[in-house]
């Protein structure tokens, strides 16, 4: 027979070892500017950047067959060097290394990789950070 908990054991905190909220392991605030970004300015942030770059593909080649690689070369080149993409900017928020830094050409690679494989990126851990960005060690933050 399986013992019941007692009352102060149900009602004890969670371990240390559990961030109470995301990005607290990552030394971030719970809210406000530098707290990890929500997941429905995410996905507006990239079906932004999804609309600019099907306008820009068709614009440039008559042809919506081009998108994935403008999308990419958007999503990769302005994350190495800014963290914001077009998207992210207008929904104000940024990737950066989990260390603060910027993303930088080599790991803004790895995660637009795969970030283009899509699902991947919807599989996030607490810290709502998808699997590209724990292969690159980066984190979506408000900015």
């Amino acid at each position: 027979m399986a013992k019941k908990p007692s009352t102060a054991q149900a009602a004890a905190p969670p371990a240390a070892s559990e961030p109470a909220y995301p990005g607290q392991r990552f030394g971030l605030p719970e809210r406000g500017s530098g707290s990890v970004a929500s997941m429905p300015r995410r996905v507006l942030a990239l079906f932004i950047d999804w609309l600019l770059c099907t306008l820009i593909a068709y614009w440039l080649t008559h042809s919506q067959f081009w998108t994935i690689a403008v999308f990419a070369v958007e999503v990769y080149v302005l994350t190495a060097t800014t963290g914001f993409t077009v998207g992210k900017r207008l929904t104000g928020i940024r990737t950066i290394r989990t260390n603060g830094d910027l993303v930088g050409f080599r790991w803004a690679l790895v995660r637009t990789a795969i970030l283009l494989t899509v699902i991947p990126a919807l599989l996030a851990d607490r810290d709502l950070r998808g699997m590209h960005d724990r292969a690159s060690d980066t984190i979506v933050i408000q900015a």
